[in-house]
């Protein structure tokens, strides 16, 4: 058991060593994106499946609440919240299109879509990047392994990938990406200031 819980470890520290070398210029393209929205007075739009759909909301309640810092209200919705919406969407259409109803709904001008998927394969969000591009939306995808459809869709203005198989592991890398962005848009916006 020890084994197993140092081999986890270790795999962590070496991917986290690859990720220092190839996020830095995405998460700054990334968080400079959404700032150009929330300036325009635009908001974020999240969603994912799974633990990526804990993420979408972990990273909208830092924007809309806090994240290091107290400064004003973000803008950000997560679409994986409202399970009456989801339900009816999914009952009624398909469940392909339980996040793309919703950008169709919510999206606007200046507004982003942060599109959360560790395969890049999944088709509710494959769907909802479709709808975003449809409407001019910009949108940031996060995935891991190669990336999937996400990783060569049209529609994807920035791309954070995380190259490993394990879900665990990209997740992981995924909330540590997620709160590196909540730190650029505060310093950025509010020069880190409390």
């Amino acid at each position: 058991m020890r084994d197993l819980i140092e081999g986890a470890l270790l795999d962590g520290v070496k991917l986290r060593q690859k990720c220092h070398d190839i996020l830095p210029n995405v998460l700054l393209e990334s968080a400079g994106i959404m700032v150009e929205s929330l300036r325009a007075g635009g908001k974020i739009l999240a969603c994912g499946n799974g633990g990526s759909a804990a993420d979408a909301q972990h990273f909208v309640a830092e924007l809309v609440n806090r994240f290091e810092i107290n400064r004003q209200a973000l803008a950000a919705i997560s679409l994986t919240n409202d399970a009456s919406v989801m339900t009816s969407i999914a009952n009624d259409f398909a469940f392909n299109h339980i996040f793309s109803r919703q950008v169709e709904a919510l999206g606007r001008k200046h507004d982003i879509l942060l599109a959360i998927s560790t395969s890049g394969n999944s088709e509710n969000i494959l769907t909802a990047v479709n709808q975003a591009q449809d409407l001019g939306l910009k949108v940031i995808a996060m995935t891991g392994a190669d990336g999937g459809a996400l990783a060569n869709h049209a529609g994807v203005d920035a791309h954070i990938h995380i190259p490993h198989a394990s879900t665990a592991r990209v997740q992981e890398m995924h909330i540590t990406a997620l709160h590196i962005l909540c730190t650029l848009i505060d310093e950025i916006m509010f020069g880190g200031k409390v």
